[in-house]
């Protein structure tokens, strides 16, 4: 093998691992904005992650990026050696192989392995995804044309009436400084941190799939049937999602936003709740 074509190998394939480097790098280390917990401008891939879920999902994900790397420039470096080294002017009388049983046993197993490495861990997030846990909090989400209603049937105020109350997107006009256009609401879902929470979703009309990227929760919301998705936030913050399933001409300005709080405030809130019922 001549110098120029271990030049030419080695130059496809670190050219590529570099590529994919930055490319990697660049995706994964901005985020294109100071707040992760909404969707950016040209953001390719995951808002921070503030669910054990959330994080999982995320993890699985650079894990499966890695061996994906590692199969491309492999392959690539395959085919680069193919090209360059069986060139006719390199090799003038081609041998004439059709059956080798090692190399088939290779490549059949090799893959399996991958398959295998990558189905195990996978299989146990999804799994840890539909985890029943004792929940201290249940909220019920119904999905309208074109909104929100949720209900905190845990609490009921002297009425005998549970938290409920409908969430809209705020139009623009009505922006206040630091709002995010098509994303903010009326009225948030609260939620305390560090505490098991049991979402309960259905819709009243048509489907509706209520989402929150940085919860790692992604439900559908179908008419007579209860979906339910369990999440446990680990941090305080704002966490903005929308409705993710093509439910009519304003699909696009249902948003959902959750707001984690400290104990304390989530109890306070409750209680001027009961009272405003």
């Amino acid at each position: 093998m001549t110098i120029i074509s271990l030049l030419f190998e080695y130059s496809v394939a670190g050219g590529l691992v570099w590529f994919l480097h930055f490319m990697v790098d660049s995706t994964y280390q901005h985020n294109f904005g100071p707040r992760c917990d909404a969707s950016q401008p040209w953001q390719m891939l995951f808002q921070d992650p503030a669910t054990p879920i959330a994080e999982g999902i995320i993890n699985l994900h650079h894990d499966i990026m890695f061996i994906i790397i590692l199969i491309v420039v492999f392959v690539s470096w395959m085919l680069a050696r193919a090209v360059w080294g069986f060139h006719e002017s390199r090799n003038p009388k081609p041998i004439n192989i059709t059956h080798g049983t090692l190399i088939e046993i290779i490549w059949t197993v090799t893959p399996s392995l991958i398959l295998v490495a990558i189905a195990i861990p996978s299989f146990a997030l999804l799994y840890s995804m539909d985890e029943v846990i004792d929940p201290a909090i249940t909220i019920k989400a119904v999905g309208h044309q074109w909104y929100w209603s949720y209900e905190y049937s845990d609490y009921e105020s002297e009425g005998k009436e549970p938290i409920a109350f409908d969430s809209y997107m705020v139009p623009e006009e009505d922006l206040e400084p630091g709002q995010y256009r098509l994303l903010e609401v009326d009225n948030r879902v609260l939620v305390p941190v560090n505490t098991h929470v049991r979402l309960i979703i259905t819709a009243a009309d048509v489907l509706h799939c209520w989402t929150v990227p940085s919860l790692g929760v992604k439900m559908d919301a179908v008419p007579g049937r209860l979906n339910q998705v369990n999440f446990f936030v680990k941090r305080e913050g704002v966490f903005y999602g929308q409705c993710s399933e093509i439910c009519g001409v304003n699909h696009g300005f249902m948003p959902i936003v959750v707001e984690a709080v400290s104990l304390d405030n989530y109890i306070t809130w409750v209680l001027n709740k009961l009272n405003e019922g």
